[in-house]
């Protein structure tokens, strides 16, 4: 490897605390290929390197979302009534997903981050959102909704912006409430999701050092400490850059990534 991992993982959380605070999305589509190809090229068990980048990406992203979600509120574009109904299915769902991954080999997990990762580039290269509804569903339908944002988020390690914010929009919320709104959401959702990769691999004896589960804390910690600081400026950047123009340049990346990893596959 040219370069140090942990000089990796602190440019690795430069570019994703950027891309969540600029889009509401991005953090862990970017977090988790990079790391599997610095775990691979670092010599980790092969079995385990893809549920290690999932479970750490979600442990960053509890400090991306913090640290965004103050940046959207100091903007007024959170609506914490919709954070508080839509978390206890996040909660549940988080904890299933963790479950679920730790007990699929890494193959149909590789291949459905894969799918995953063309499916947010083409939202994000075609811009398609789903029509305004006119209004938040009731306790069931969020709960139902939370449940679902939270399973999928968990099992391709990311924060759910690429769930949440077309969710928010359906709900008749406009871009802006639903990128801040999406970026508070990204909190129970990394803390209820970490948490479940950490129990669940809390038994396996083929980890790296300094593993905690399915956590590698060395990453967890080299890219949350960078992301702090770079979240609030992606924050203060998507008021003033044409983020269409990103969201083109963001789809490109993503497609790539996924490339790169289903051709690992072939």
């Amino acid at each position: 490897m040219l370069m140090h991992p942990f000089i990796l993982y602190l440019l690795t959380g430069a570019v994703a605390g950027l891309l969540a605070g600029m889009l509401g999305v991005g953090g862990g589509l970017i977090i988790v290929p990079i790391l599997t190809f610095i775990f691979a090229a670092s010599g980790f068990a092969p079995d385990y390197i893809l549920h290690l980048a999932l479970g750490t990406s979600l442990a960053t992203i509890t400090v991306t979302s913090i640290s965004s979600a103050r940046a959207h509120h100091r903007h007024g574009a959170v609506n914490w009534e919709a954070v508080r109904r839509i978390a206890p299915g996040i909660a549940f769902g988080c904890l299933v997903g963790a479950w679920v991954a730790a007990q699929l080999d890494i193959r149909p997990l590789k291949w459905l981050f894969v799918a995953f990762e063309f499916y947010v580039g083409t939202q994000m290269l075609l811009r398609f959102a789903p029509h305004p509804h006119r209004s938040f569903p009731g306790t069931l339908g969020m709960s139902l909704m939370g449940t679902a944002i939270g399973l999928l988020s968990s099992l391709v390690g990311i924060g759910g912006g690429t769930l949440s914010v077309p969710f928010m929009l359906y709900c008749n919320r406009s871009m802006r409430e639903a990128v801040g709104t999406s970026s508070a959401i990204g909190l129970p959702i990394a803390v209820f999701g970490s948490l479940g990769y950490i129990a669940s691999g809390w038994h396996l004896e083929q980890l790296p050092p300094y593993s905690l589960g399915l956590v590698y804390l060395p990453a967890a910690f080299g890219i949350a400490f960078v992301s702090l600081f770079t979240a609030p400026w992606g924050a203060k950047l998507a008021h003033r850059l044409p983020v269409a123009l990103l969201r083109k340049f963001f789809a490109v990346l993503l497609y790539a990534l996924g490339a790169k990893m289903a051709l690992s596959l072939i």
